[in-house]
């Protein structure tokens, strides 16, 4: 796909963005091929408020070390290193050695690339990116007794692969070592959900799951959700992944397009040029 998009630019193509930690990088590949970029301030992550009890498991953690650490998120393995590191450098130290005395599972390639930074690696990939692909992972070990560590995201408890931890014998040592903040600037959303249902945009891009559960609840507080449903399926949808995929599926948006194999921005940028050079969308230049 890299190939057939070398010399296409957007061509001035209206895209909507939501915000995220790489907004402004993603923003820039699209801008940089003539796109006009509108961003929407969907989700906004922050630490999470319990610094005390992520610093507790950090120490546990430190002191007793773990026989397997479940890496959910790219933005959990950055949290949680930060946090330790914040204050004394030598704490971060000895808990990236304690990692790397565990066997690390990861849900999909976000983890590993952040892991990759400290020189660990992941020992254990989910069959697929989702929670069902841990499960399925771990359907063949011997898990009765082990320390496990779980990072969840958000404020998400994720009982399925808690119980199933539970049920197998596991002492489970749940993190959540941040939180979405999304309530954060409703005004704005409501605002990129009018530009939706106006048809201002020709694409909008998502890049997490998060971004559409909060997009789609603003537009249900006030009466537009079949409104910016509807408005959606009449323009290009990207999503960056299958989990993001998913999410729209269920909300009954059609997905336009997603990366083939490598769930990152690069290739998203990629598919949503070979999207617009294909004959099918000339019509809309």
């Amino acid at each position: 796909m890299a190939e057939s998009s070398q010399g296409v630019s957007f061509q001035g193509r209206r895209i909507g963005i939501p915000e995220s930690r790489q907004l402004d990088l993603f923003a820039d590949m699209l801008e940089r091929r003539g796109a006009r970029v509108y961003r929407c301030p969907l989700v906004d992550i922050r630490d999470s408020p319990d610094s005390d009890g992520v610093n507790a498991w950090i120490d546990d953690v430190i002191a007793h070390g773990l026989d397997d650490m479940i890496w959910l998120t790219g933005e959990g393995v950055r949290r949680l290193t930060d946090l330790a590191g914040r204050e004394d450098a030598r704490r971060l130290t000895r808990l990236i050695e304690r990692f790397d005395g565990a066997r690390a599972i990861t849900r999909g390639p976000k983890p590993g690339r952040e892991l990759r930074g400290y020189g660990l690696g992941s020992d254990l990939s989910a069959t697929t990116p989702t929670t069902a692909g841990v499960i399925d992972a771990l359907a063949g070990e011997t898990l009765a007794g082990r320390r496990m560590g779980v990072q969840l995201y958000g404020t998400d408890p994720n009982r399925p692969l808690m119980d199933f931890l539970a049920a197998r014998g596991a002492h489970a040592l749940p993190v959540a070592p941040y939180v979405y903040a999304d309530e954060a600037e409703e005004p704005q959303v409501l605002a990129f959900v009018e530009r939706l249902v106006a048809g201002e945009l020709d694409a909008v891009a998502f890049t997490s799951s998060p971004q559409v559960k909060r997009l789609l609840k603003v537009a249900s507080r006030h009466d537009r959700h079949h409104a910016l449903v509807a408005a959606m399926n009449r323009l290009c949808v990207a999503a960056v992944g299958p989990l993001v995929a998913e999410r729209l599926r269920e909300a009954g948006i059609h997905v336009t397009l997603m990366p083939t194999d490598n769930y990152f921005m690069k290739p998203l940028v990629r598919a949503l040029l070979a999207h617009f050079a294909s004959p099918a969308s000339a019509h809309l230049q």
